[in-house]
C-alpha cells in the first residue's frame, strides 16, 4: 500500500468522499453505520501499515544477513581507518541503537537493557544478536497497541508517529549496510547484488 494512500486514509482524508456532506441530525442511523463503516476503513488501513512495516522489516534482515555472511571471519575486525567502527562494531551498533531508540521513544522493552554486548563481536554472535534485534523489532510491530502506533515521539528535531520511527530505524540500518559494503570490497569481496523489495 502506498504510505500516501495510508495517511489519507488514516486522517480520515480518503474518507471524505465516502461520508460525503449527509452528515445532519436527521440521518444520525445512517452517519453511526457510516462511522462503523469508517472506523474499520481505519482499522483496515493499520493492518496495512503493520503489513507493510513487517515486509520491510523481513527484507531489510535477508539484505542484511547478506552482508554479514559475506565478510570472512578473520576480517570483522577490519576498519579502513583508525576512528573507524570494525566492521563487528557496525552491526553491533545496529542492534544496541535499534532496540535502544525504540525503548526510548516508543515505550518498547529493551531487551539489551541489562545486556552489555562486547565491543568486538565473533561472526556467529553478530548473526545471532542480529537475528533478535530483527524477531524484537517485528514482535514489537504486531504486537504495539494502535494507539501507540499512531502516538508522536521525538526524533532527529521533529515529531513523528511511531510508525514512522521503524522506518527510520531501518534507514539507520541501511546507512550502515552501505557501509559494510564499502568493507566487503576492501577485504576483495565482491558483494551480493540486492534484489527486489
Amino acid at each position: 500500500m502506498k504510505r500516501t494512500h495510508f495517511l489519507k486514509n488514516l486522517t480520515g482524508l480518503g474518507l471524505l468522499s465516502a461520508i460525503g456532506c449527509r452528515l445532519t441530525n436527521e440521518n444520525t442511523e445512517e452517519v453511526s453505520g457510516q462511522e462503523k463503516s469508517n472506523f474499520s476503513k481505519t482499522e483496515r488501513a493499520i493492518d496495512q501499515l503493520r503489513e507493510e512495516l513487517l515486509a520491510a522489516w523481513y527484507q531489510s534482515e535477508k539484505m542484511t544477513l547478506t552482508n554479514v555472511e559475506q565478510m570472512p571471519e578473520a576480517y570483522f575486525t577490519f576498519k579502513y581507518t583508525e576512528e573507524a567502527m570494525t566492521f563487528s562494531e557496525q552491526w553491533r551498533h545496529c542492534v544496541i541503537y535499534t532496540c535502544g531508540q525504540l525503548a526510548g521513544r516508543a515505550e518498547i522493552k529493551n531487551p539489551y537493557e541489562n545486556v552489555k554486548l562486547p565491543v568486538q563481536m565473533p561472526k556467529k554472535d553478530i548473526i545471532k544478536e542480529l537475528k533478535n534485534m530483527y524477531n524484537h523489532v517485528r514482535k514489537s510491530i504486531s504486537e504495539l497497541p494502535e494507539e501507540k502506533l499512531n502516538a508522536d515521539c521525538e526524533f532527529a528535531g521533529e515529531t513523528i508517529p511511531v510508525w514512522r520511527l521503524f522506518y527510520a530505524m531501518e534507514n539507520h540500518i541501511i546507512h550502515h549496510r552501505g557501509q559494510c559494503v564499502v568493507y566487503l570490497r576492501l577485504k576483495g569481496v565482491t558483494p551480493k547484488g540486492y534484489y527486489g523489495w
